[in-house]
């Protein structure tokens, strides 16, 4: 972070579409913080600054992701930026070295591992000697799930007095679209994986983010099946490849306190009648674009973690948000944890981190605010 920076955020991408939802949140909810909104054009940045009702002389900062010096200028304005440029493994590779290089605090919605991994190789050992606290999936991937793990664990200190070697995560209900920058990132990793299929085994590792660690051999999540601790059926869950790799190397950053031989997964209720996990249908918006306000507010999700000791005994643990996952939540999510990062979390060193791991029970604190809840169903 930069201590002495005039700004305490900055809004990268403000003019895109989860890009505005960020800033828009930021005017109706924190009236104190000095922060900037940045994007290629000023005069879209001037449109959507009126637009959202935020003050005349909010700053607005032109930079563009091809051009080095204008985000390297930027980075030095504030303590912390906060990216919805993606995709990122297109898009954000000069960023996360300018933020490594100058010591400035990023954040972003990534959901692309294989080029998280790139990053934890290439910029880790700049950013730790810099103080950059580079945090990776701030959105709906994967704060409510590493941190429901997170919360789960804590449950199972309090109750069971140790944590467990397994946890389960579980779409219960949820309504909400597939964003256009998630659909964007995945053709991307798509086309990243034709150009190079050795990246394939890397998005096939559960342990693709702890390099140097490799656990044991996960439970697949990969075929429907009944689960009897629900009594429900269940099948795969599209967001589990990524999510599932955040909450293993959140494990391996706090010093696997889960145990080195911790098994997680992540599945959906696919019982008749349940919510989809995602509209399938039609075609995913493109980059920019996104469900209206009526859409974003009538969303939400229900997730349950349960806890399973050696001995069968069990914790269970709810997070549940108030809006769609893809874009409402999301949008609230990411300002919470760079607010708590730069206010809160003073001592957490440099390095490249999952938010879970860098913000723990001080961002779970703060989320209500945002509409996103945690609590004990033991």
């Amino acid at each position: 972070m930069n201590p002495n920076a005039e700004l305490d955020l900055i809004v990268y991408g403000a003019t895109g579409f989860t890009g505005r939802l960020v800033a828009e949140y930021l005017v109706q909810t924190y009236g104190k913080v000095a922060w900037a909104m940045a994007g290629r054009s000023e005069s879209k940045l001037a449109s959507v600054r009126d637009e959202i009702g935020a003050p005349k002389d909010l700053p607005l900062i032109v930079a563009d992701g091809s051009n080095r010096a204008s985000l390297a200028a930027m980075a030095r304005r504030t303590k912390a930026i906060v990216t919805t440029v993606g995709p990122y493994q297109l898009y954000g590779s000069e960023l996360v070295a300018v933020c490594a290089e100058t010591g400035t605090d990023y954040l972003d919605l990534c959901g692309e591992p294989t080029w998280m991994r790139a990053m934890i190789d290439a910029h880790e050992a700049q950013a730790k000697k810099s103080g950059a606290r580079i945090l990776f999936s701030c959105g709906f991937d994967s704060i409510p799930f590493e941190l429901g793990v997170y919360f789960v664990q804590g449950l199972a200190r309090a109750k069971l007095g140790h944590t467990v070697p397994r946890v389960k995560g579980r779409v219960r209900k949820m309504r909400g679209s597939l964003s256009g920058g998630t659909a964007a990132s995945g053709r991307a990793t798509i086309e990243a994986l034709q150009k190079d299929p050795a990246l394939l085994r890397l998005l096939m590792n559960p342990f693709a983010l702890t390099p140097g660690f490799e656990g044991p051999k996960q439970p697949p999540g990969d075929k429907p099946m009944h689960d009897p601790d629900l009594g429900l059926e269940v099948g795969p869950f599209m967001m589990a490849t990524i999510n599932s790799k955040n909450v293993h190397r959140s494990n391996l950053l706090l010093g696997h306190p889960y145990g080195t031989q911790f098994a997680y997964d992540e599945m959906s209720v696919i019982t008749p009648g349940a919510a989809a996990a995602f509209d399938a249908t039609g075609k995913p918006p493109l980059p920019g674009e996104g469900p209206s306000k009526a859409e974003r507010d009538a969303g939400f999700y229900d997730l349950v973690f349960i806890g399973i000791d050696s001995d069968g005994r069990q914790v269970r643990a709810a997070v549940r948000g108030d809006r769609d996952p893809g874009y409402g939540s999301t949008s609230k999510i990411i300002v919470e944890a760079a607010l708590c990062l730069v206010q809160e979390c003073a001592d957490v060193p440099g390095g490249i981190w999952v938010p879970g791991a860098a913000l723990g029970q001080k961002l779970i604190d703060l989320l209500p605010r945002a509409g996103v809840t945690f609590t004990d169903e033991t």
